[in-house]
């Protein structure tokens, strides 16, 4: 490898490297927000954060990554022309078109990972986060349960308080139970309790315990008290929504090459195009960083960051439309990538020999 390769090697990489430690900070601090809500409303229990953090990172790499690209190579580029490097590279014949040559040494392996994350890993950290869950909810009787703390049920469907829980995690003491059903109020106490299922419902079997029931309102005095020494609770189901989506989200990408229905076919399409766009974004990076010396640099990257939005909002857009069955699965979002890689290569090009007309006069 030329002297001239390993320093814009180098230059790309340590340009890509701290725009995409900046983007992973503000993901992380986000994803971690969501996380521990999901901790706070009983969804997840504490001990499993870290994990599920690891995992959402690993989903989101195929969106994160292609615009660190892009903007790395666009930082670095825009300082080669600031600093009157490209002149003097151009001046002895090194050109636009010999930077080909190292940005694709340092694209084409993060173009890989990217696919890997997007075909791969991130379906695997779908299923791997949604396995992780329901082998804790087995012994438990909501995730993130913990004595000594109100805890959220599932669903909404009240407030649950345990003051001790057995080594075991199905046998509870001291709890408390509020519910609302329509507009009316349910109050139960009870000594002790432990976990019961019946296939995918769960049972709460209290013990030496009170229920009282009563309005919401507290105008009328229809109260009635209940005295109980055993009492089978059922807990609500946990949220379900958007179950069909997510299924499709954790499904192997070898399932979906043989599914013709449209969810299939529109999260294939939705991991295919992420590898493609981000080469498409690496090609135009250096033609939008291209100005004079000593002009900032900082509009530019506003275009590609532009770019990247567009580019982002008609994936969501066209797996939306393949989805519900308004665009034909065949069309796919080819009509995104190919146009898309086909700029990128047109502007890469076009770069090129404007530079050598005008060096030619």
């Amino acid at each position: 490898m030329q002297k001239l390769d390993r320093y814009l090697i180098g230059e790309f990489a340590q340009a890509i490297l701290a725009t995409l430690m900046v983007l992973l900070i503000v993901m992380v601090g986000g994803a971690f927000i969501d996380v521990m809500g999901d901790v706070a409303r009983g969804r997840l229990p504490a001990s499993m954060s870290a994990a599920q953090l690891g995992f959402v990172l690993l989903t989101w790499i195929p969106v994160i990554l292609p615009l660190a690209l892009m903007l790395g190579l666009l930082m670095a580029t825009s300082r080669l022309y600031r600093d009157a490097e490209m002149p003097v590279l151009t001046s002895v014949g090194v050109g636009p078109g010999r930077l080909f040559k190292p940005l694709m040494m340092m694209t084409l392996p993060l173009v890989a990972v990217i696919a890997l994350c997007s075909l791969w890993l991130g379906p695997w950290a779908e299923r791997s986060s949604r396995a992780m869950i329901e082998e804790a909810s087995r012994n438990m009787l909501i995730s993130g349960l913990e004595a000594g703390r109100f805890t959220e049920l599932p669903g909404g469907g009240g407030v649950i308080y345990v003051g001790e829980i057995e080594q075991a995690g199905d046998k509870f003491k001291r709890i408390f139970i509020y519910r609302q059903k329509g507009e009316r109020l349910d109050v139960t106490t009870a000594a002790e309790g432990e976990l019961l299922r019946d296939g995918e419902q769960r049972y709460l079997s209290l013990g030496q315990g009170f229920e009282v029931e009563g309005p919401l309102s507290g105008d009328a005095l229809d109260y009635r008290l209940l005295r109980f020494a055993g009492n089978d609770v059922r807990m609500p189901d946990r949220e379900s929504g958007g179950k069909k989506a997510n299924e499709v989200r954790r499904r192997p990408t070898r399932e979906l090459l043989g599914d013709p229905s449209p969810e299939a076919r529109a999260q294939l399409h939705w991991r295919i195009a992420p590898p493609l766009i981000a080469l498409a974004l690496a090609l135009m990076a250096i033609p939008l960083s291209r100005s004079p010396p000593r002009q900032a640099r900082y509009g530019r990257m506003a275009v590609g960051f532009l770019g990247y939005l567009v580019a982002i909002q008609l994936m969501i857009f066209g797996t939306d439309l393949i989805a519900k069955g308004k665009m034909p699965a065949a069309l796919g979002l080819w009509w995104l990538t190919i146009p898309a890689l086909l700029l990128g290569i047109w502007l890469y090009r076009r770069d090129g020999k404007l530079v050598r007309r005008r060096w030619g006069r």
